[in-house]
């Protein structure tokens, strides 16, 4: 008798349990998930062409290189811009390439992300530029924008066999508990901000051209250097075509940004400045971070004196809108000097002790001495009415692209600073 309970309880306690898992096995979970919009390989690849100029839709990163401005416009192409009138800029060409952010010139040849690809063109006549070459899968997780906060599905994006990821379409999806498993946050490897890869203050060397603060390309002696995805890659330029050196180094903290000044790489991320040497070019050495709170922050250097930017209202931060400014004398040890107050700050740039920051508009600093650069007699200038994004100073010429226009200044005069010209952009 006593073992017939027994097993009549066991028998019990087996039904509740086998209830219990039916209920679990019911249960659902919804959500909303990025799906890729795919492109097949061969069409993404031969999709390569340079065209007449066509007008700028959306504003992205810029490049300066021997009187030519090479503008980004997010996910489609490269437009040439022939700036050597900066008074009178001319649209003269316009590079069709998929999956485009960032850019960056060496020796008369502009190199150019697409999407998972690095492709390089001859530009020794600007306004025809010439496709030479392509390498292939070298940033693998490089994606479109979501535009959202919604995660991707990144097993289904990553299967080469579907394609290339070139779009995402917004999915409403049911699936059971026990199936569903946490999905990859859709950051990508192209920024919310137009990306989304070099070196103002340094007044890049001969043969190099200079890129705006939001670059995630650098180029150092005879290497290029990207930063994508928490990843920095290494490209040997001394051939014919680039070689990637070794493996990718891990950066981590997402950077987002990275600046050549003298041996070192300074890179932007959301949480803070982190400082590499370069002293071997090819072994990049981490010296020091300095950390603050979240936001985007793209960095310049001048006089071993580091400007970054900190702003709000991206998937890069919280409630900062900061300029925080340091002392690099010593790499391994940077040193906080003064942080300032901003509305909305994005590009800088910096050029002999004058500081341009694309906050409300354009506002210009004298920063002789960076602790006083908000004394009424060190603001040098404040142009409103127009969505600054990113800028490049270079010889006594202001170069700043906005959400309508690229604006062009002349600061030959830090006391009548004045407009060239403005080449709009969108609609």
């Amino acid at each position: 008798m006593g073992m017939q309970k027994l097993t009549y309880l066991f028998f019990i306690a087996g039904l509740l349990l086998f209830t219990g898992c039916k209920d679990y096995v019911d249960e659902y979970v919804t959500y909303t998930i990025n799906e890729p919009v795919f492109m097949p390989v061969s069409e993404f690849r031969s999709a390569v062409a340079v065209e007449q100029p066509q007008p700028i839709v959306k504003q992205g990163k810029i490049l300066f290189f021997n009187g030519y401005l090479y503008i980004s416009q997010p996910e489609k192409g490269i437009h040439v811009i022939d700036n050597q009138n900066p008074s009178s800029p001319r649209n003269v060409a316009f590079i069709d390439l998929l999956g485009n952010a960032d850019m960056q010139v060496r020796n008369n040849i502009l190199y150019a992300d697409s999407y998972i690809d690095l492709v390089w063109f001859d530009i020794s006549d600007p306004a025809k530029p010439v496709y030479k070459g392509r390498k292939e899968e070298v940033f693998p997780q490089a994606f479109p924008p979501t535009e959202n906060g919604f995660s991707i599905d990144y097993e289904k994006s990553m299967d080469r066999n579907n394609g290339i990821v070139v779009g995402w379409k917004k999915v409403e999806k049911r699936e059971l508990v026990r199936y569903y498993k946490p999905r990859w946050w859709g950051w990508g490897g192209l920024q919310n901000d137009g990306a989304m890869y070099a070196s103002v203050g340094e007044k890049a060397g001969a043969g190099t051209g200079i890129a705006g603060s939001m670059s995630r390309f650098a180029i150092y002696k005879d290497n290029l250097y990207t930063v994508m995805n928490n990843m920095l890659g290494i490209f040997d330029l001394t051939g014919g075509s680039p070689v990637k050196v070794g493996n990718d180094y891990y950066i981590g903290f997402n950077v987002e940004t990275i600046f050549s000044y003298k041996n070192c790489m300074f890179m932007g991320t959301p949480t803070g400045m982190i400082i590499y040497s370069m002293e071997d070019p090819l072994k990049p050495e981490r010296q020091s971070m300095i950390s603050h709170v979240f936001g985007c922050d793209p960095v310049v250097v001048e006089n071993d004196i580091a400007y970054v930017t900190v702003r709000s209202g991206t998937f890069c931060g919280q409630d900062a809108n900061e300029l925080i400014i340091v002392d690099v004398s010593d790499v391994k040890r940077p040193r906080h000097i003064v942080t300032y107050n901003m509305k909305s700050p994005k590009g800088l740039g910096i050029d002999e002790e004058t500081l341009f920051v694309c906050d409300d508009g354009l506002r210009i600093f004298n920063t002789k001495d960076p602790r006083t650069i908000m004394h009424p007699d060190n603001i040098l200038a404040h142009f409103k009415d127009m969505d600054g994004f990113d800028v490049i100073p270079f010889n006594n010429v202001l170069m700043m692209i906005a959400a309508d226009g690229i604006y062009q200044y002349d600061y030959t005069d830090l006391q009548h600073i004045k407009q060239l010209s403005r080449l709009p952009i969108g609609k």
